[in-house]
């Protein structure tokens, strides 16, 4: 009987995919779904010997080499609990078992933790790029056992998404930092959505520009620094006609954004690890409230907007709209990056922050040309705090923090809501200053709860007996 190299447990979208790119790689793969629809369906697209699906998992098992290679893509949460449970009776030593599902990573770490005593090897694999990227190529994120990853590692070189050549993938770090990684990637995607659906909302509200005006700016911009696949598709969703009206579908597209929780799960860690996202933050705040349409429509009756009657120089509108847009991007990732950092060190990841920008390059929903730059600066200074102290990108910040500031200045002023953009500015405003109102913060927790201060002009921790006159 013919022994296959990996195995891939749920043949949904992702799965059967995938089991179709290793294949077309050379690389052998039996898949297994209790769903026998599925395994039919996968089987009569076989062309070769290389691959075969199951729906009896002693006989799925019993196909793969040993010690075997098993790869999960199965719902995260319990469902991945449930199909370890029972693998057990049939796992051998040595063998390898790799969630490549959207887990969070504090589940990741406690099957680590828990697995850590059994004869097998487990990882926590992120994956970004769909389905697409899953059948020809995404961005994969291993982490957790370095032996079992050098094993399955000439696999994911070679079905992984390459850019100039070089592979998409790389070892992440220890226990759950693959999980990690992909986590503040959907982070990081959240922010970049939320900034793009802004710049929108100013070019159709404030620059009163046609759907057509607005394709046409995003096209362009891609073509530019602002090179990127989120970009890419904004400017296409513009240009798709709806089929059941005139006009284009997204204007019938109701104004309510949904979520998996991704987004919510990174501003929640974020303050664990010290490290400040108010762009992230923002981006999961306004999916929530865009989510309360009905709230939102009473409330415009009973705060009515008021009209403008500013005639708007559109090109002057776009060049510094433009300009904002590629600041937000760069304080977007420089959030990301940093919470990655700080992560790295609370949990002892050891993540090679050069090593994210480059396989964030290709195949993953957040490429962008300027992760090019963000690899640079990385593998010039592994230690780099923040990617807004490296030159260039300080440099381009400061060229362009006019037209930031005046882009979230005519929007407040126009009543136009952009929590994306104005919480990015702030925060570079912010990390920027060399002083703070934080001693204010301090007298205040001195005042009403004895919480100390430090002092600017002296050493040592101080407490004052203040003028308490309040009652």
């Amino acid at each position: 009987m013919k022994k296959f190299s990996f195995g891939i447990i749920g043949l949904g979208t992702m799965g059967g995919n995938f089991i179709l790119n290793i294949n077309d790689h050379g690389f052998s793969v039996a898949g297994y779904d209790k769903d026998k629809v599925k395994t039919d369906a996968l089987n009569a697209e076989r062309s070769t010997d290389l691959f075969e699906a199951f729906s009896s998992l002693p006989a799925f098992m019993d196909s793969l080499e040993t010690p075997r290679n098993i790869i999960l893509l199965v719902p995260a949460g319990k469902v991945v609990d449930i199909v370890i449970n029972e693998l057990k009776p049939y796992w051998g030593d040595n063998d390898v078992i790799i969630d490549c599902g959207n887990s969070h990573f504090t589940d990741t770490q406690r099957r680590v933790d828990e697995l850590s005593g059994e004869k097998i090897h487990f990882m926590g694999m992120g994956i970004s790029g769909g389905e697409t990227g899953a059948r020809y190529g995404a961005s994969i994120m291993p982490g957790g056992d370095r032996e079992a990853h050098a094993r399955i590692a000439p696999m994911l070189n070679a079905v992984c998404a390459k850019v100039d050549g070089e592979p998409c993938t790389a070892y992440m770090g220890n226990g759950a930092a693959g999980h990690y990684v992909k986590m503040v990637h959907n982070g990081i995607e959240y922010a970049i959505m939320q900034t793009l659906s802004e710049c929108y909302h100013l070019m159709k509200v404030y620059g009163q520009m046609s759907n057509a005006e607005i394709q046409q700016t995003f096209d362009a911009w891609n073509k530019g620094r602002l090179q990127s696949f989120l970009v890419e598709i904004t400017a296409a969703i513009f240009k798709q006609p709806d089929d059941l009206k005139s006009g284009e579908l997204v204007d019938s597209i109701l104004d309510t954004a949904a979520q998996k929780g991704t987004g919510a799960w990174t501003s929640q860690d974020a303050a664990n690890v010290a490290s400040p996202i108010p762009v992230i933050d923002a981006a999961v705040s306004q999916r929530i409230i865009s989510a309360m349409r009905a709230q939102r429509q009473i409330a415009a009756k009973q705060f009515p907007a008021e009209a403008s009657e500013v005639a708007v120089n559109k090109e002057a509108l776009l060049k510094q709209l433009e300009a904002a847009l590629y600041s937000t991007y760069i304080v977007c990732y420089a959030q990301g990056f940093q919470m990655l950092a700080n992560a790295s060190e609370e949990y002892k990841y050891n993540i090679s922050l050069s090593s994210v920008a480059s396989i964030w390059r290709g195949g993953c929903i957040i490429r962008a040309a300027m992760l090019v730059k963000i690899k640079e600066a990385f593998a010039q200074d592994a230690d780099l705090k923040n990617i807004m102290l490296n030159d260039f990108f300080a440099k381009e910040l400061n060229e362009a923090k006019a037209s930031f500031k005046s882009v979230v200045s005519q929007a407040l002023a126009t009543g136009i809501p952009v929590p994306a953009l104005s919480s990015a500015l702030n925060y570079y405003l912010s990390y920027h200053s060399g002083w703070l109102p934080a001693n204010v913060i301090q007298a205040q927790r001195d005042f009403f709860g004895a919480h100390t201060y430090q002092r600017n002009d002296r050493e040592g921790t101080f407490h004052t007996n203040w003028n308490q006159t309040i009652h």
